[in-house]
């Protein structure tokens, strides 16, 4: 029996897959064309990519636990407790982290969008399963979802950071 939700949550899997390697390819290139990568670009693309790779793990997280047939209720509970709450602590310490690898505070619209966006919609989706409301997948896939969306606008932020720095030799072409 699949998942109530699973072509979704498949679907935001391979999102954030394309998207992380799309991020990739372009500081690549960007490398290619003669920058180099400062300690900011490599902090952006290094969270970047993890974030997207850890939202990919959590949409795939469900249909894997179903599939040892556990009940539904405990599928969504583990996966809300499994992704949910690293999510969180990741959100929430991103601006302290970026303090201390590049000395600059994360732009206001990264806080208000991907953190306190992010953040809310995470403890919204745990709020919702634990309090056992109706249909806990539509939680845990909106939260899942809004988070993708969130990354992706943050990574066309950062791409406009990155791509008007202007363009360094590389010290070792």
């Amino acid at each position: 029996m699949e998942l109530d939700g699973s072509a979704l949550l498949y679907t935001l899997a391979t999102l954030a897959v394309t998207l992380a390697g799309f991020a990739a390819i372009l500081l690549v290139l960007r490398q290619a064309a003669g920058g180099s990568l400062n300690a900011i670009d490599r902090f952006i693309a290094k969270t970047i990519v993890g974030h997207l790779f850890f939202i990919m793990g959590g949409a795939l997280v469900p249909p894997m636990l179903a599939r040892f047939g556990l009940p539904t209720s405990w599928v969504w509970k583990a996966s809300a407790l499994g992704f949910g709450l690293p999510m969180l602590a990741i959100l929430l310490s991103y601006n302290r982290r970026r303090l201390a690898k590049t000395g600059q505070a994360a732009p206001l619209i990264i806080v208000i969008v991907m953190m306190m966006t992010g953040s809310v919609s995470i403890a919204a989706m745990l709020g919702y399963i634990f309090l056992g409301f109706a249909h806990p997948e539509a939680a845990y896939i909106s939260a899942v979802g809004i988070n993708f969306l969130t990354h992706a606008c943050s990574f066309v932020v950062a791409l406009e950071v990155i791509l008007g720095q202007p363009v360094e030799a590389n010290p070792k072409a």
